[in-house]
């Protein structure tokens, strides 16, 4: 029992120090994977048939999309292309809460499609990022 505890006790701190000591590029590449995460994990309960665990889940995906990814454009600076990332989140978002409902992979795997193309293009650009 111990063991599972100081894993997971172990799992926090260092998710805690990548997010203290990342630069914003990088933070934004830690919301994606924790987006991804959680989506997948949803998945796994839907399978499992775990209803109260895979709620948990994507209303952790639906935070991360809305109060992370969503909050954190900048409409001034980032114009259309700001303006059609927030039209994907929150359409994310939506397919999120209807998959919650339904109980619907499918849309867990729309989500988690969508999510993985633009987070693996903002990750491609992080060296130039972390050069500014």
């Amino acid at each position: 029992m111990y063991g599972m505890r100081g894993a997971a006790a172990y799992g926090r701190v260092s998710v805690e120090s990548d997010v203290f000591s990342a630069s914003p590029h990088k933070l934004i590449s830690l919301l994606f994977d924790g987006a991804q995460k959680n989506i997948r994990a949803a998945q796994l309960h839907i399978e499992q048939g775990n209803i109260a665990e895979k709620g948990k889940a994507i209303t952790k995906a639906i935070d991360i999309v809305q109060q992370g990814l969503l909050a954190a454009l900048d409409k001034e600076v980032g114009g259309e292309m700001a303006d059609n990332l927030e039209a994907i989140y929150l359409y994310v978002s939506e397919l999120l809460l209807k998959a919650n409902l339904h109980n619907d992979v499918n849309k867990l795997a729309e989500a988690a499609h969508l999510l993985n193309e633009i987070g693996s293009a903002w990750k491609s650009i992080q060296p130039q990022a972390e050069e500014v």
